[in-house]
């Protein structure tokens, strides 16, 4: 996940908030902010799997980093998967998704490092994946529920498991949730190809490179696009970005990210934002929609991006912020290579001309 973020305050002028990677170290008496209602249940279902339920677990744990499992394979006649079900039903909840969603528990092993260890019979630690990009220290849990104190600045020796949210498929649920309450209230951007429309397509994009710290993951991008409809109605659409893991690296995906047929003025303004296993879409959603209500089309383009950030819940601003850059005033003819507002990003786009149907 992406380590640099700006302040509320500070949206143009992104300072890089850069940390390192993580070994142990004595627990901080700086007292650590409040968990979020997301990082509550992986707290504790991270202890859980060390302690309490390290027997069932045993058989899920990955051997490798090279992938995570959904803790919704433990049975669901055990201890675990009763556990597991409930703490899913409440991360749901949390992340404004349906109850019927998929499943977005899952446990890996932190690091390709932690191996060896973990081959010669080392015990393992379960820790819940942290979003906060400040904390001074990870919290383990070992088979006793012993808290250990993790450094976030170094790999540790002892085999680690991180328990935490599956990103990619809260995007995919998330998004449909945002359109969906944006299609409700008429603000959903409409693609009509039966005469053929402009699109900006985005050849290549990287993010800087932040060094990201050992108990993070790949990040998960999502774009939020927007213009004024013929209506004079601000025009929303959304996309994911499934390929954007990492910063520090370039990726040329052909990706349609602006789609001009839904905008008046042939102008609009893209945000890249990022899901850290605490957003919450119904949230995202109707804060969108109840900020873009009160703009009003004044015969000009206006720029939206401080709008969308402004309608931006508070609360994603402390700690683990989502925002991650954007560009302003995208029009049908705007070709080449443009750095973000905040200097996070830079994409490659040009003109793409989608034939009629």
């Amino acid at each position: 996940m992406l380590s640099s973020r700006p302040t509320r305050m500070a949206i143009s002028s992104l300072t890089a908030a850069v940390v390192a990677v993580g070994l142990m170290a004595a627990p901080t008496a700086q007292a650590e902010p409040a968990l979020s209602p997301v990082a509550t249940v992986t707290d504790q279902l991270a202890r859980q799997l060390a302690s309490d339920y390290a027997a069932d677990a045993r058989k899920l744990l990955p051997t490798t980093a090279d992938h995570a499992v959904n803790l919704a394979r433990a049975p669901e006649t055990s201890r675990l998967g009763r556990a597991v079900r409930a703490a899913n039903r409440t991360v749901l909840s949390a992340k404004g998704l349906p109850q019927n969603g998929t499943p977005l528990l899952t446990v890996r092993l932190a690091d390709p490092s932690m191996v060896p260890a973990l081959r010669r019979g080392v015990a393992p630690l379960v820790a819940s994946s942290p979003t906060d990009d400040t904390l001074t220290a990870v919290t383990a849990y070992d088979r006793a529920a012993t808290v250990v104190q993790l450094d976030p600045n170094r790999v540790p020796d002892r085999p680690v498991y991180l328990v935490e949210v599956d990103t990619s498929a809260a995007v995919a649920m998330g998004m449909k949730v945002v359109r969906s309450t944006l299609s409700a209230n008429g603000q959903a951007a409409q693609v009509d190809a039966a005469a053929g429309y402009w699109a900006t397509q985005v050849t290549s994009i990287r993010l800087n490179d932040d060094k990201e710290p050992w108990h993070k993951g790949g990040a998960e991008i999502f774009a939020i696009a927007a213009g004024f409809g013929q209506d004079g109605k601000v025009k929303v659409d959304t996309a994911e970005m499934p390929y954007l893991d990492h910063d520090g690296t370039t990726y040329y995906p052909g990706q349609l990210l602006v789609h001009f047929s839904s905008y008046k003025y042939n102008l609009a303004d893209l945000v890249l934002m990022e899901e850290d296993g605490g957003t919450n879409y119904r949230d995202l959603a109707l804060a969108l929609s109840q900020a873009l209500l009160t703009i009003i089309d004044g015969g000009v383009y206006i720029p939206l991006v401080n709008a969308i950030l402004n309608a931006i819940p508070t609360e994603w601003w402390t700690d683990d912020p989502d925002y991650v850059d954007s560009w302003y005033t995208l029009s049908t003819a705007t070709t080449g290579t443009l750095t973000g507002a905040a200097a996070n990003g830079t994409i490659t786009v040009n003109p793409y001309w989608v034939q009629p149907l």
